[in-house]
């Protein structure tokens, strides 16, 4: 109760801090940024290089009322169709600009709902990918699947198309909490779709798992983590519930008054915490899991672990290209993101045009505080030796920048040489000790509870 209480006074159940899939957050991207300068990013890729690259599909056939992602209703094939059509086209736009002997190492699909895409849908858009880009023999191939929207054609489909790692919404199992947040899928059915996935060769398992959801208490969600623990994830991510009504409409289906306090809500993620280590997980970062020997498991214990729009990763590439509608990229030179309206990128890539809407431009110390933010919620630490090396940036003002952050949060922290480590009775507190390295204004109503 004492800790509890120590959390409480810093701050830790009322502060609302972004989450730092990157640094800056979103939120702070502007028009400077425009599809001539993210063509120019593109053709000064080192020839060689390795970069990972995002396809966005921004369809669902129902919307979950819980997501706050960028993703619109479809009844029929017909819009998804027309966008395939032009999403290839961004595809060999993109291809035709990158220099010679880049090769790709990591491909996503994400959404909204890649899985509902047909089986023929699929085949066609691997090919196009194929045809237009040199994979490594290593290059991992994951694919957001849905339950609920997945048979054995779609997963031959994929499975053919070199997919070899899967990741598998879950949210909760409890069927009452399914009703309340929209999404309503059965134990049985993500089940069928882990077997379908592993029957076909594809073995490897991610599962994201909500806490902090409408009327979820310890004992339902413990049920939940051990249904989902049946099933043998290699990772699990352990997202906390954002409730931001006023970004994501449809939010206000959900009864405000159904959601866990924030102190309920630290109780939740430490009762999943605890399951997923007693069952033999490693607890990567602030809210991800991973068996001992998963790569993510390695990459913590090595120093490689990263951060990006998906939450943590071992992809290390300095490159990543986003494609599809609202699609961020991540160059050494900054991020790009193409127009969220389906409307407007479709408009920009048919005229032939790269689809960019907005981004930010590193300058100043982006670079040097993306970085240390990013050693924080990976490592819960620092490495000042590393950041001297790297960066621009005296001793003394590291110190300074130390220093100031360890007055911020009294005992959360440790001033070790000109290194910053985060206690552990202090992880709770990441996201507000990273925000104290953020030099931009940040506005609390655009981001989420620190828990």
């Amino acid at each position: 109760m004492e800790h509890v209480n120590q959390l409480r006074q810093l701050g830790l159940f009322d502060a609302k801090v972004p989450r730092y899939t990157s640094y800056p957050p979103a939120t702070k991207f502007s028009n400077d940024v425009t599809g001539q300068l993210f063509l120019d990013w593109l053709r000064k890729i080192a020839p060689g290089a390795r970069i990972s690259l995002y396809l966005h599909v921004p369809f669902c056939r129902r919307l979950c009322w819980f997501c706050a992602c960028r993703t619109q209703g479809v009844r029929s094939d017909e819009p998804v169709a027309a966008y395939l059509t032009t999403l290839k086209q961004e595809i060999a736009l993109i291809a035709a600009a990158l220099p010679a002997g880049v090769t790709v190492a990591r491909l996503h699909w994400g959404g909204g709902t890649p899985t509902l895409l047909s089986a023929a849908m699929m085949r066609d858009l691997a090919d196009m990918l194929q045809a237009s880009f040199t994979f490594t023999p290593d290059a991992e191939f994951s694919v957001e699947i849905d339950p609920n929207e997945i048979d054995a054609p779609r997963i031959a489909a994929l499975a053919a198309a070199g997919m070899n790692r899967a990741s598998i919404g879950v949210q909760d199992f409890d069927p009452d909490i399914q009703q309340i947040i929209g999404r309503v899928q059965s134990y049985a059915v993500t089940r069928a779709a882990v077997e379908g996935l592993r029957a076909a060769g594809i073995h490897s398992l991610n599962a994201d798992i909500l806490f902090g959801l409408p009327e979820q208490t310890q004992a339902r969600l413990t049920d939940s983590v051990q249904m989902l623990l049946s099933l043998s994830p290699d990772r699990v991510a352990l997202y906390g519930y954002a409730h931001v009504p006023w970004m994501a409409k449809r939010q206000a289906l959900i009864p405000t008054e159904a959601l866990p306090s924030p102190e309920m809500r630290l109780a939740l993620f430490d009762t999943a915490r605890r399951l997923f280590k007693w069952d033999g997980y490693a607890q990567i970062g602030i809210d991800h899991f991973a068996k001992p020997g998963d790569s993510m498991a390695q990459a913590a214990k090595t120093g490689h672990l990263r951060r990006n729009f998906q939450g943590y990763t071992d992809d290390t590439c300095d490159v990543l290209i986003g494609m599809g509608a609202s699609a961020i990229s991540r160059f050494p030179q900054g991020f790009a993101q193409n127009a969220s309206s389906t409307a407007a990128y479709q408009k920009a890539v048919r005229a032939g045009e790269m689809a960019t809407g907005r981004g930010h431009v590193f300058r100043g110390e982006d670079c040097l505080r993306a970085r240390m933010i990013e050693m924080l919620m990976c490592d819960f630490r620092i490495d000042g030796a590393a950041i001297l090396r790297d960066f621009d940036v005296t001793p003394t003002a590291l110190d300074a920048m130390f220093t100031d952050a360890a007055a911020k949060f009294p005992g959360m922290l440790r001033l070790e040489g000109h290194g910053l480590t985060i206690n552990p009775e202090g992880r709770a507190l990441t996201r507000m000790i990273a925000r104290a390295f953020d030099a931009y204004e940040l506005r609390a109503e655009g981001h989420s509870s620190a828990i």
